[in-house]
């Protein structure tokens, strides 16, 4: 695992990212609970061999998709922004690569860990 520290709205959070088989997790750290609402249904994307798995790093609810799939980004590139405990987080590529797939839409609840999007 590799750790990084980001910095979103002056409050420093630790990232974690975590190799499982050929799927990398980026999981960040944010150290908040957030209040959620009833979790819709929602079936888990299974990532492709060799695709990342973009990952929620905090409970809450997504405000805004702001990648599109297909759409070539660069790391540390905002993919989605979610809110928790009032706060907007966004979720950025770990690495250069495209889009291959959303996962959630927005004003989704999503817990830590749900995957939100995959890479190639």
């Amino acid at each position: 695992m590799k750790s990084y520290t980001i910095t979103v709205n002056g409050t420093a959070y630790e990232v974690t990212v975590e190799e499982t088989g050929s799927v990398s997790a980026p999981v960040a750290a944010a150290q908040a609970a957030a209040p959620k609402a009833a979790p819709a249904p929602k079936a888990a994307p299974k990532a492709a061999a060799g695709a990342v798995k973009v990952a929620a790093s905090v409970p809450g609810k997504v405000l805004k998709i702001a990648a599109s799939v297909g759409q070539a980004v660069k790391a540390g590139d905002n993919i989605v922004i979610l809110e928790s405990m009032k706060m907007e987080i966004p979720v950025v590529a770990p690495q250069d690569g495209t889009v291959a797939s959303i996962d959630v839409a927005e004003g989704a609840s999503v817990e830590n860990g749900d995957t939100l999007a995959t890479m190639n």
